[in-house]
């Protein structure tokens, strides 16, 4: 069985490294030492602030290697205190400030916050809907049942969905969906339904997939099986066959990547399909959800690609609204088979309509948001993005390459793999995400040539201190990227 949620761990970091669990704050003197396990064989960027406990039975366990830490206690690097009543000018000069801040740091955004390697698109401008503003918009419930709340966007909601449906190749009569507050809390609706449609199913991801999936497995207590990747980061079908071959007496609840976090890799859909056919499992007894990320938006405006539709065996898919369409607030899009929602609808009094939805009261201004930016787009327009974001990112790829360096591109991504700066300044001068020996680059469509060549010449100028007279290496990535990716002096 999966490990529970045991308690809230806080590690202290540097706004650009991977998470540590051996880089702990300090205890309080009261503060309750309880030991705690961590499942510390996925890769650093999976591991949340959040600490599980294994509870795995150890014949079913697979390599889970435990790391013993210690509780630590919430730090606050800084706090803007609330002192009420503030005057005007007080309040002014903080969002200026910030506002400042934000500006800076937005110039040298390369696709990543901070430490998360999350990727948005700050190419906006939403000031024509300053005025919404004024509103309290609320679309608790249901978006297809109108609810006892006056203040609601459904209308603009149902065209959002609609317009994804109509990507993903679903009947407007066959789908139910809801705009969400991000992508982790489609994973965890699309899960939900999953094991409500297969109370005794199992969940099946890879071991690169969003940490949110594995938090969804402990939310709902589910058994999961963390399946091996290729190099590419794509799921392992032999190692899913061989897992699938194992638990044949239970139903199998499968994620698929459509764009895993640090390489982009898209799982090989098709051959997923076909291998729980493979193994006996018929469509009765099998639910894929597919984590959308980034790529799911992209791919239907590519030629060539692997395609993500309902009209193949599928039941649910979610994708972050705030990434690639590009939004101030987070967001999302949850699509899932009509068939399936039965198991999960109830109707409630108080609110004057039925709810599927996690969240209950939702954000009714990211369905003006994100409906005005696809009208404003069109279809033409996020094709031409989708186009300049590959020929960037192709452009990254080949700039790094003929300086020497160690680089992947997976197919149909936009995310560009590469070792890692030995220097934490430059890391986070650029807001590189980063885990263990390397970072990544998300060309996002606000991410021009222009500032990738500004990155690459200071990179260069940086190397040429960096590995000064042949002393300091760069690091052997071969492990991470592939033999045939790495240039390190084992692999030249």
């Amino acid at each position: 069985m999966v490990g529970f949620l045991d308690t809230l761990v806080f590690l202290e970091q540097d706004n650009n490294e991977s998470q540590d669990v051996d880089n702990l704050v300090s205890f309080e003197k009261d503060w309750d030492k309880n030991k705690v396990m961590l499942l510390s064989n996925q890769p650093h960027h999976l591991i949340s602030n959040i600490s599980y406990r294994a509870a795995k039975p150890k014949s079913e366990e697979r390599d889970y290697k435990t790391k013993s830490f210690e509780l630590a206690q919430v730090v606050r690097a800084t706090c803007l205190e609330i002192d009420e009543p503030s005057s005007d000018s007080y309040l002014k000069d903080v969002l200026g400030k910030y506002t400042k801040k934000w500006l800076e740091r937005t110039h040298h955004h390369l696709g990543a916050t901070h430490d998360a390697g999350y990727p948005i698109n700050s190419n906006f401008d939403y000031s024509v809907l300053g005025e919404l503003n004024r509103f309290s918009i609320n679309n608790v419930g249901d978006p297809f049942i109108e609810g006892g709340y006056g203040v609601q966007s459904r209308d603009f909601e149902i065209g959002v969905l609609d317009w994804f449906a109509d990507l993903w190749e679903i009947k407007k009569d066959e789908y139910w969906g809801y705009i969400t507050n991000g992508g982790s809390e489609g994973n965890l609706h699309g899960i939900l339904v999953g094991r409500e449609v297969f109370p005794e199913g199992i969940l099946y991801t890879s071991k690169e997939s969003h940490y949110s999936v594995f938090k969804a497995a402990f939310i709902l207590r589910m058994k999961c099986i963390q399946i091996e990747t290729l190099t590419s980061g794509e799921i392992d079908c032999n190692d899913l066959k061989k897992q699938l071959l194992q638990n044949k007496d239970k139903p199998a609840i499968l994620n698929i990547n459509i764009g895993t976090t640090v390489k982009g890799a898209i799982d090989n859909l098709d051959l997923a399909i076909q291998t729980l056919r493979d193994c006996g499992f018929s469509r009765d007894r099998f639910y894929i959800h597919c984590d959308g990320a980034l790529s799911s938006i992209m791919l239907p405006f590519q030629d060539q690609v692997p395609r993500v539709t309902f009209k193949k065996s599928i039941d649910s898919i979610s994708v972050s609204g705030h990434k690639f369409v590009g939004c101030p607030m987070p967001c999302g899009i949850q699509i899932a088979r009509i068939e399936h929602m039965k198991e999960l609808t109830n109707d409630h009094d108080y609110i004057a309509t039925r709810d599927a939805t996690i969240t209950g009261s939702r954000n009714g201004h990211t369905p003006i948001f994100l409906w005005f930016a696809l009208n404003r787009k069109g279809k033409q327009g996020i094709r031409t993005e989708v186009k300049q974001c590959l020929d960037n990112a192709e452009h990254l790829k080949e700039r790094l390459k003929a300086m020497g360096a160690s680089v992947m591109l997976n197919k149909a991504s936009i995310i560009v793999v590469f070792e890692r700066p030995p220097e934490k300044e430059f890391i986070k001068r650029w807001q590189l995400s980063c885990t263990g020996n390397i970072a990544h680059i998300c060309v996002m469509p606000h991410v021009t040539s222009d500032k990738i060549n500004e990155f690459v010449i200071e990179l260069i100028e940086k190397r040429s201190t960096w590995y000064k007279d042949g002393g300091k290496q760069p690091p052997c990535v071969a492990s991470d990227i592939g033999k045939e990716n790495c240039v390190c002096p084992l692999h030249k």
